[in-house]
């Protein structure tokens, strides 16, 4: 007769991705994950594999809980340029806030792993693809309302404000990094005036 689990798996992986998130994948021990998940080593490699797949699944995770709240704003009826503004703001807002040192796990992952891993670079591309693509099918829409001049190219305005949030992203995990920040977002909301 087989056991029955003695702890949520769901549970186990948002603590995981907690943890992935404030350390990284190489600076996390199996015996952190252990320790921090308050399961068997044998649980953790019969639920989930072992270390990197236990990380894909909280990054996966991740992807899965952030991506829609963004997708969102950008896909709303009406004007768009405004959401585009807001979401920027949002970005710098939360930037600058004391809790941002861990930054984006989709950031973190493709700086410390993308290179070195087929899987994490497949994740970490899907996701920026789908943001691109909505922030062009928003600036597309944009254009078509007359927000954007019709000479505009969605696309590459897409790709920059793409390249700005995950810089955004990188710079919120250094100290004092707040007023280039601004100063940065100065510039990307001219940019969408």
């Amino acid at each position: 007769m087989a056991r029955t689990k003695e702890f949520d798996p769901d549970t186990v992986l948002r603590r995981a991705l907690e943890l992935f998130w404030e350390h990284g994948y190489e600076a996390t021990s199996m015996a952190d994950l252990v320790e921090h998940l308050g399961i068997a080593k044998a649980s953790l490699y019969g639920t989930f594999g072992g270390k990197r797949e236990l990380f894909l699944r909280a990054l996966q995770r991740y992807l899965e809980i952030t991506d829609p709240v963004i997708m969102a704003e950008l896909s709303q009826p009406g004007p768009v340029l405004p959401a585009v503004r807001g979401l920027v703001a949002r970005f710098i807002s939360e930037a600058s806030s004391p809790d941002s040192y861990l930054g984006c796990m989709v950031v973190n992952s493709a700086v410390e792993m993308a290179r070195k891993d087929e899987a994490v670079a497949r994740l970490v591309e899907s996701s920026w693809a789908h943001l691109e693509t909505t922030l062009t099918a928003a600036l597309l829409r944009a254009r078509a309302q007359g927000e954007l001049s019709p000479e505009s190219d969605p696309r590459a305005l897409a790709r920059f404000v793409l390249v700005f949030f995950q810089g955004v992203r990188v710079l919120e995990r250094t100290p004092g990094s707040a007023a280039r920040l601004r100063d940065a977002s100065k510039i990307v909301v001219s940019m969408l005036a």
